[in-house]
């Protein structure tokens, strides 16, 4: 059974989703409602993904492709149906009955890979026309007579480049989010359908502690979800996660006696801090990395136990530090900020200097353009596999947003 017991010990089975047609479809019209910072050059992003890629496999990680799966996954009509029952739902404003029938007519004659290829990277009018061609379809549909030829009847999901998100591993078990922006919703039925339908996870056994949409409006994130071990989870409160969806999560976790505390920490409620990860993570068995521009000893945070009647308890910690240090059985734990001036500290902020995916203790993958916050890693111990980051960071998110650990170890 897959399982994540530590942020930090040796990785073995990731998910990862490579740039395709999701990237080029993203324009500068549609970048903004697709929560991209800028256009891509696809090439180029695809370039950088496949190094990231290989190194992963060079450190003996097991490197699976959301594309790949969600292919073998919907390879049975019943998966088929469980998809296009969500994503189509004809309630939704831009569908109508006779556009949602329409469209499920084209997707169910698909084979499993072009299928995949349009869940993620949507569907156009255009494509729907050429596919409906001259067969009889259902009734004509207002609601695609209003669309231009290059509109979209299933918009693209490039946020699916961040596996982590919508889809993170806590111990023995998985949560499946509901996700805060309207952009990236679809992205958490295509995760349902995996964890429900491909071989490798239907009969895992896996606890489901989020259940995806069902959930909604509390909504988490798994970038704000850091498993630190020794029954430890720390959750970030900022801009895409809220309080009710952490308490569900703790809830859950203590029930199933698979965690025995939960630490939440507040964030500023703002793109750049969108989640925990673009500000702290774990990269060593004692060590974490904070941006600059936070104050450590002005960071609130609350520790959340089992409690009576299935109420978590819960009491706000006097240091952030102090409380992880003593859930993880430690003195102390080691805080490393790179020391630059408020210019550069943000620059790298924006480019995900604090946002590493460790392969082992003290080993992090990082963007290559962090040159200061690298230095600073490389200076206290960590040791730092640089890849380049130009065109993968225009969605915001680095190394540890675009994976998905399945199964690491303890430390």
């Amino acid at each position: 059974m897959f399982h994540v017991n530590s942020e930090v010990g040796a990785l073995k089975h990731v998910i990862l989703h490579e740039p395709g047609l999701d990237f080029e479809r993203l324009t500068p019209d549609n970048k903004d409602e697709l929560l991209f910072d800028d256009v891509v050059w696809v090439s180029r992003a695809k370039e950088e993904h496949r190094a990231f890629q290989q190194l992963l496999r060079e450190r003996g990680v097991t490197v699976h492709l959301l594309h790949d799966l969600l292919a073998e996954t919907v390879k049975t009509e019943e998966a088929v149906a469980f998809v296009l029952d969500r994503v189509l739902d004809d309630r939704q404003p831009h569908l109508g009955a006779a556009l949602a029938g329409a469209a499920r007519q084209v997707l169910t004659a698909m084979g499993p890979g072009d299928l995949a290829t349009h869940l993620l990277g949507g569907l156009s009018k255009r494509e729907l026309s050429e596919a409906l061609g001259e067969r009889r379809g259902p009734s004509r549909s207002f609601a695609l007579d209003l669309l231009a030829d290059d509109d979209f009847v299933l918009p693209p999901l490039p946020n699916s480049l961040f596996t982590r998100d919508t889809s993170c591993w806590v111990y023995d078990g998985v949560c499946v989010n509901p996700m805060r922006k309207a952009g990236r919703r679809r992205e958490t039925v295509n995760y349902e359908a995996i964890y429900n339908f491909h071989p490798m996870f239907a009969e895992s056994g896996a606890q489901r502690w989020i259940d995806g949409e069902a959930m909604a409006p509390a909504v988490i994130e798994g970038g704000d979800v850091e498993v630190i071990g020794n029954g430890t989870v720390l959750v970030g409160l900022g801009e895409r996660t809220t309080p009710a969806g952490v308490e569900i999560l703790a809830r859950r976790l203590f029930e199933a006696g698979s965690a025995r505390r939960v630490i939440a920490v507040e964030l500023p409620k703002a793109r750049a801090f969108m989640h925990l990860d673009t500000v702290m993570t774990m990269v060593d068995r004692d060590a974490f990395t904070l941006f600059t521009g936070l104050d450590r000893a002005g960071l609130r945070s609350w520790t959340l136990t089992p409690g009576a009647r299935q109420v978590p308890d819960v009491c706000e910690n006097t240091d952030l530090f102090a409380a992880i240090a003593a859930a993880l059985g430690l003195d102390r734990v080691r805080v490393l900020q790179a020391e630059q001036d408020t210019f550069s500290a943000r620059r790298e902020q924006w480019n995900d200097g604090c946002n590493l995916l460790a392969v082992a203790p003290g080993s992090v993958i990082a963007y290559e353009v962090n040159e200061h916050s690298n230095r600073m890693l490389e200076d206290n111990g960590i040791e730092v596999l640089r890849i380049r980051g130009d065109q993968l960071g225009r969605g915001r998110g680095g190394p540890r947003c675009m994976s998905c650990p399945i199964e690491r170890d303890a430390v």
